[in-house]
């Protein structure tokens, strides 16, 4: 082999290699190899992981990959406290994955828990405890198990809420940022479910099963049954990827235009950590500004997701009519001043 193709010898600890030698596994681990050859890991890297074949299979994968001596591998279990045995099976997940030469935190959700849009929150809370954890470790790399499978649930789901251009089209991206400091990697999307469940099969022997897959009132299950028909319509996986990619390509042209309008019309002030937009930010066209925005919103407010579509058009609306104005957002001051924009944390607010 060439020195630059994959070298099982080279990259695989001792007790890893016998897996290595089935087909099925190396197929499925160059592809993984090859999805992140070309990323620069300057520190220490985290996978999500919740005991199902998804996580678990990437679990294998990346404690097979040779990442660069000083970065540290940790893994999240994040204990919900939603069922009664949840920490029960934390405790076992970390018991199963002992062996391997990763660092295991689980992670608690203490405090009231929602009765509504369960998974929506849990799933917010799960990335604000994982990236609380992050900072303390020093990880800046969040990988997660999103596959194939994934892209056909996520679009439909996405365009059920009425996502824009850059909501539908981001999920497709290899890397995409979770804050300043932290990236989300998702090495999957190119590797099937049945490959993850064959891995986890193979080396861990066991899985978890969520009960709430099978649960009708979740949106995603009722969804999982529409993709099984919408396939046999002929939505096959070539299809959606070639539409995610023309999408994601003129995602990223007004992209260009975003960051250009944070580098020329915006000032940080490190010491306060707030932003200041000048006159000019309001001069580029409507998406533009709502993007820009919406970026400096999440990253004050230090949150995953930008706030809602209609809260955010409603304050740009403000901002144009009002001269003077002072009202609040997803954690975060706005404030106009004659024709320049202040947006600082509120006190207290934090992810």
């Amino acid at each position: 082999m060439k020195k630059k193709s994959l070298s099982v010898k080279n990259k695989i600890p001792n007790n890893f290699r016998i897996f290595l030698k089935d087909k099925q596994v190396k197929r499925t681990f160059k592809k993984f190899a090859n999805n992140i050859k070309n990323i620069n890991f300057e520190s220490n890297i985290c996978l999500a992981l919740s005991g199902g074949p998804d996580s678990m299979g990437l679990l294998y994968l990346i404690n097979s990959y040779k990442f660069p001596k000083k970065i540290k591998i940790y893994v999240y279990i994040v204990d919900h406290l939603l069922r009664k045995k949840s920490s029960d099976e934390a405790q076992f997940i970390k018991s199963k994955i002992k062996k391997l030469n990763v660092k295991v935190r689980i992670l608690k959700w203490v405090g009231n828990k929602p009765f509504s849009n369960i998974q929506a929150k849990a799933r917010n809370k799960r990335y604000n405890l994982i990236a609380k954890q992050c900072e303390i470790d020093k990880v800046n790399s969040i990988f997660t198990a999103h596959h194939q499978d994934d892209l056909y649930e996520n679009f439909l789901l996405r365009l059920l809420r009425g996502s824009g251009l850059q909501g539908i089209s981001s999920f497709n991206s290899l890397v995409t940022n979770y804050n300043e400091k932290i990236k989300i990697i998702r090495p999957l999307l190119n590797i099937k479910k049945e490959e993850l469940i064959y891995i986890s099969k193979k080396f861990f022997s066991f899985y978890i099963e969520d009960p709430s897959n099978n649960d009708d009132k979740f949106t995603r299950v009722r969804l999982r049954k529409l993709i099984s028909e919408l396939k046999k319509e002929g939505l096959n996986i070539n299809k959606l990827s070639l539409t995610l990619d023309n999408l994601t390509i003129s995602n990223n042209a007004i992209n260009f235009y975003v960051n250009q309008n944070l580098r020329e019309n915006i000032h940080k002030n490190i010491y306060k950590s707030n932003y200041i937009l000048n006159k000019n930010f309001f001069e580029y066209p409507d998406e533009i500004i709502y993007r820009t925005f919406s970026n400096i919103l999440k990253r004050v407010g230090e949150k995953y997701y930008a706030p809602r579509g209609k809260s955010v058009l409603r304050i740009l609306n403000m901002l144009k009519l009002e001269k003077n104005l002072k009202i609040t957002l997803a954690g975060c001051i706005i404030e106009k001043f004659n024709k320049s924009v202040l947006i600082s944390r509120e006190k207290g607010k934090k992810s």
